[in-house]
């Protein structure tokens, strides 16, 4: 699995995978600190990642900080990506000296395990979106 920045041709698999339209995927894509995990590139051309077939992206992660905490906004894909993602606002927010903060939609246990593999602690219920209960997930500084 290779991890890279996201461009804005991943809109439509990143719209697949968060069921989301990929219109607003490529806002988020340029608004917010992005993420992907796609399949490891079979290509020796550095470019080659930026244009990898859609089928081959494994997950996604976006981000952004506010505060003394980075809040992890969408995450999304397989679990191990999901898993290997999270370490990206970790390492940031270990950088910043900040807290990482995420929620995962109750039921949604691939991410919740995700969550929990990656070091994150539930902390309780978060909000409810599209009256879903969500759990919120957190990491303080050390």
């Amino acid at each position: 699995m290779h991890v890279r920045d996201a461009v804005e041709a991943d809109a439509e698999p990143l719209a697949a995978i968060a069921d989301a339209p990929a219109a607003a995927m490529r806002g988020l894509v340029h608004d917010r600190t992005v993420r992907v995990a796609v399949a490891e590139p079979a290509a020796t051309d550095p470019n080659e990642d930026a244009a990898a077939d859609p089928a081959d992206l494994l997950g996604f992660v976006s981000f952004d900080a506010r505060d003394d905490t980075v809040h992890v906004t969408q995450f999304g894909g397989t679990r191990q990506a999901a898993e290997r993602l999270l370490e990206e606002p970790l390492r940031f927010a270990a950088n910043e000296g900040m807290d990482v903060e995420l929620l995962v939609v109750d039921g949604e246990s691939s991410l919740s395990d995700a969550a929990e593999a990656a070091g994150f602690e539930s902390c309780g219920s978060g909000p409810r979106f599209e009256g879903k209960g969500t759990t919120r997930y957190r990491v303080d500084r050390a």
